[in-house]
């Protein structure tokens, strides 16, 4: 006799599809199949299944293999590893829940730390720009039941976000958009072709890094206002015509990702995005929205900017929270050498930081914390597995606009594994004793 667990929330990416049925043996302990999860999703329940993953802590060895140690001694080379730091880096918390992340950041306090999340080499820009001129949102429900204007700029969600377009943006019959996809006209801009703008009713194959000339153009094309007869690589009757599309409409949303974030202009392309939205304000209705990648990486930078101020790069090694982008963010400072430890909690920058930052943290005294075998895990002194968040355990993430939902626990972990937030517990305690402040 199986068991459904129904409403379960999909902790894989930053659309938080909350409309998963998981089925259960009989006895509750194994996952048999995962209903209505994206191909990937379904591939983040099953693999916490899997037979071959680590369920007790590894410490390096001198000779560089790795030897099985207990979480209490995983706890005390890190709690040791914090006191003794003068400066440490935690970096990562984009796949964990907001409780782990608010337990670190009061570690990070106490051992004037840098806290930064993988905003840094994501969205970063995106933050920075809002802090410039604010941002015109609203939530993924909304856009379901009234945008028809999709606009998708420098992302693909097709691949990265695969239910996306299935729930909120283009497919879906919302209260007033009952037709669904044929109540909606999409553009897609991106200098190459994809799968998301094989979808696109109006595709802009903008030449590459030259995102912040046709936003502008775009802006000045609303207007009705000269423009040359080319505009990074787009031919102004076209740009003319999409924005006549853009101010057509009743609701419009821009949805805008890397392509865009970590392009030439970075933080000026976001601003020049949302003052188009601001400009389309004097048409329709339109609202812009980034597409946050890790399920809850959008929760770091809340629980972050409640407790400190800012979303990202936040510096506490003062004794107080300092930020400032260039300075205070993790390659910047691995490049440097101004960290003398690292804490990687729920990321990956083994496979994503440029090689000279993962040759620093491969010298240095750090730990990786994370469910899964993983190129950063390989290069720490220390690796501490911990409970699948959103499967084995549950807790708050935010969703990419910025809602809270609670992720619930469907399975147990194995025996004995700690949570993120109970190892994080320890850790802390063990530091307030060693440094006599418990």
């Amino acid at each position: 006799m199986t068991k459904t667990v129904t409403d379960v929330i999909c902790p894989f990416c930053g659309t938080l599809c909350d409309d998963i049925e998981v089925v259960l043996s009989d006895d509750g302990k194994k996952i048999l199949e995962v209903m209505n999860a994206c191909a990937i999703g379904n591939e983040k329940f099953h693999h916490s299944q899997a037979a071959d993953r680590p369920k007790r802590p590894r410490m390096q060895q001198p000779d560089g293999s790795y030897k099985e140690v207990s979480y209490d001694e995983a706890i005390e080379y890190t709690a040791q590893m914090f006191v003794k730091a003068k400066k440490p880096l935690m970096y990562g918390w984009s796949s964990t829940n907001c409780e782990a992340q608010s337990v670190g950041h009061e570690i990070g306090e106490l051992c004037g730390a840098v806290v930064d999340n993988t905003a840094t080499v994501c969205h970063g820009p995106s933050l920075i720009a809002i802090q410039d001129v604010g941002i015109p949102s609203c939530t993924l429900g909304e856009i379901k039941n009234r945008a028809d204007r999709i606009i998708y700029w420098g992302c693909n969600p097709a691949h990265a976000h695969p239910r996306h377009m299935s729930r909120y943006s283009i497919f879906p019959r919302g209260f007033f958009t009952g037709k669904g996809q044929q109540s909606r006209k999409v553009i897609v801009v991106d200098p190459r072709p994809t799968d998301t703008s094989n979808m696109a009713d109006y595709y802009y194959q903008v030449e590459q890094g030259r995102d912040y000339e046709l936003l502008q153009a775009f802006r000045t094309a609303l207007h009705g206002h000269w423009l040359p007869d080319m505009v990074a690589g787009i031919p102004k009757e076209k740009i003319y015509e999409g924005a006549e599309v853009m101010k057509s409409g009743r609701f419009g949303i821009i949805f805008f990702g890397m392509g865009v974030t970590q392009t030439l202009s970075k933080n000026h392309n976001i601003d020049a995005a949302i003052m188009l939205t601001k400009d389309l304000n004097e048409f329709s209705k339109f609202s812009i929205m980034p597409m946050r990648g890790h399920y809850n990486v959008t929760g770091s930078g809340e629980v972050l900017g409640w407790q400190f101020g800012f979303a990202y790069g936040v510096d506490l090694s003062r004794g107080f929270a300092r930020y400032n982008p260039g300075e205070t963010t993790s390659n910047d400072l691995l490049r440097r050498g101004e960290v003398d430890a690292v804490f990687v909690i729920a990321s990956d920058p083994g496979a994503h930081f440029p090689i000279s930052s993962v040759k620093k943290i491969a010298k240095l005294p750090s730990v990786a914390v994370d469910p899964h075998f993983t190129p950063t895990t390989e290069i720490c002194k220390l690796h501490v597995p911990v409970a699948f968040v959103g499967i084995e355990c549950g807790g708050n993430a935010y969703r990419m606009d910025n809602v809270p939902i609670d992720t619930r626990k469907v399975v147990d972990p194995p025996e004995g594994m700690l949570t993120d937030e109970q190892f994080l517990e320890k850790v802390l305690h063990r530091v307030k004793e060693i440094k006599g402040a418990a």
